[in-house]
């Protein structure tokens, strides 16, 4: 699964050895074992990893704040992580994303191709009827900001390509009928998409910092109800 990991992964922890006395300290313990965040090997080393319902409490609690919004102030997209290819961000990302990958030719235009919409389990072979979606809208972010966001921040998380959760390749029907909601407004017409879109919405989430509101939260945590082993994996954003 592209978005969180199984929860055998936090299980499987080693053996202890048989010296250990029996009544150990917890400090002795691997992470998981104790319940803390664990890096999971290979993994970055600031990378979070927790069950679903313990990164939902993590998330700050605070009313939202629209006023003032516009799109603009969220410079996208740049050109890329490459740069001199000619494809800019949102390009790169529906390459990155795509199962059977198309022909660039100049300037980046994609031809052939064939991409796994999330959001409503629907292939597409089209380039074009892709958009690239910001997990966590724009219009969030602005209303989730704890602090108000330099420009150079909201510019690198409209561009994230360092997380593989901030921008996603999807059918331009569903981004278009999910907009600016969040969770407790709208879920994915894939129901057995839904515990990995919370557990993605969460990691953007607090890779970001950013708060939730109370019908948010109480959203996210319905949908924890049904996702006993989904966790949440997330490297916080410089």
């Amino acid at each position: 699964m592209r978005r969180g990991l199984p929860a055998l992964l936090l299980a499987a922890l080693p053996l202890l050895p048989s010296s250990l006395p029996a009544a150990a300290d917890s400090a002795t313990l691997p992470p998981a074992a104790t319940g803390a965040p664990e890096s999971l090997p290979g993994a970055g080393a600031l990378e979070q990893v927790l069950p679903l319902f313990d990164a939902i409490d993590r998330l700050p609690v605070a009313a939202e704040h629209r006023e003032g919004y516009d799109r603009r102030l969220y410079k996208h997209w740049n050109k890329g992580l490459n740069g001199s290819d000619g494809c800019n961000t949102r390009k790169e990302v529906i390459l990155a994303e795509a199962v059977e990958a198309p022909q660039v030719g100049e300037r980046c235009a994609l031809t052939g191709g064939s991409w796994l919409s999330k959001y409503d389990n629907v292939t597409v072979t089209d380039a074009a009827r892709l958009d690239v979606d910001h997990f966590v809208p724009l219009a969030e972010v602005y209303d989730s900001e704890q602090t108000p966001w330099s420009p150079e921040r909201r510019e690198a998380y409209a561009n994230d390509q360092d997380s593989p959760d901030t921008l996603i390749a999807v059918t331009a029907a569903s981004n278009r009928s999910k907009a600016d909601k969040d969770p407790a407004e709208w879920l994915p017409t894939d129901a057995t998409y839904h515990c990995t879109y919370a557990a993605t919405w969460v990691g953007t989430k607090l890779r970001w910092d950013l708060a939730a509101d109370e019908a948010e939260r109480d959203a996210l945590l319905g949908l924890a109800e049904d996702c006993a082993t989904t966790v949440v994996s997330y490297d916080p954003a410089p």
